[in-house]
């Protein structure tokens, strides 16, 4: 597959009055589904993926052991998490490890032309960890995927908040936290720190074809292995081309990037059992 020049961008919060610059810079806040298909096939409930947690106002992560949760950096660098909430329970946090090959962009490079700012965002290790002060109790961690072969799978992904379609994009009014949704893609390129996903239009579309949003940053990007769900990926940023003036998000054709689980899971081990690495 030939590679073309990419342009990444973390995802924040947007309202209909943000400047296109800001939907541009903003974390990944819920699911974009297709418009031909009714919007209650995608909602689900906590029981449809007890491990996802829930980070304060925006942002997710993943339970993947009794007292860690997994999520994008960019969704906790900068903010104080005081408590996340699994499974409708409150959980204090201890700390926040953010992986130390995380960037932040200098100011100086979010104007213009997104090329240059995107090229520094691809270096970025876009992960995180979060160690909670107690045990969760009742939830089952999830499985950390830990093979090469995402390439071309179907990927199960859940958001909650501002939802669209792929026609028009996503609702800039659509709430920052909402009902929880699931949506499928497929991998179409696994390499190295990334697993991108590309939003396709019907009739090349899943049943439930969705794209990450607005607020769904450090939410699961799931790949079934022998009937079981593993955490493949984790929701980190969205790709575009040209201005950043002229961009518009979430619509069919576009590409999105995960954060790909099992290029840091020797990191995830040794930071969590220090003592066996």
């Amino acid at each position: 597959m030939s590679r073309q020049p990419r342009i990444r961008v973390h995802l924040r919060s947007i309202r209909c009055a943000v400047s296109a610059f800001l939907l541009l810079t903003s974390s990944l806040k819920a699911i974009v589904i297709r418009h031909d298909v009714p919007d209650d096939k995608y909602l689900v409930d906590q029981a449809s993926f007890p491990p996802l947690a829930e980070l304060p106002d925006e942002g997710q992560g993943v339970l993947i052991a009794d007292r860690w949760v997994v999520t994008a950096a960019h969704a906790v660098a900068g903010r104080s998490i005081q408590e996340v909430v699994i499974s409708r329970h409150s959980y204090p946090v201890l700390r926040v490890i953010v992986s130390p090959g995380y960037k932040v962009a200098p100011h100086g490079l979010e104007n213009g032309d997104a090329a240059p700012l995107m090229k520094f965002k691809a270096t970025s290790d876009d992960i995180a960890l979060i160690e909670l002060k107690a045990s969760v109790s009742g939830v089952t961690p999830a499985t950390l995927y830990r093979g090469s072969s995402e390439m071309g799978k179907n990927v199960e992904v859940f958001g909650r908040g501002a939802t669209g379609n792929g026609l028009a994009g996503q609702y800039p009014n659509s709430p920052h936290r909402g009902e929880l949704r699931r949506a499928y893609s497929r991998v179409t390129e696994a390499d190295g720190r990334w697993l991108v996903l590309r939003f396709e239009a019907p009739p090349n579309a899943l049943p439930l074809e969705g794209s990450p949003s607005d607020g769904d940053s450090g939410g699961p990007i799931l790949i079934e292995v022998d009937h079981v769900w593993k955490l493949a990926g984790l929701v980190s940023h969205k790709y575009a081309t040209g201005k950043i003036s002229s961009y518009r998000f979430a619509r069919y054709g576009q590409l999105t990037y995960q954060t790909r689980i099992s290029h840091y899971v020797a990191w995830i081990e040794a930071t969590i059992n220090p003592q066996h690495s």
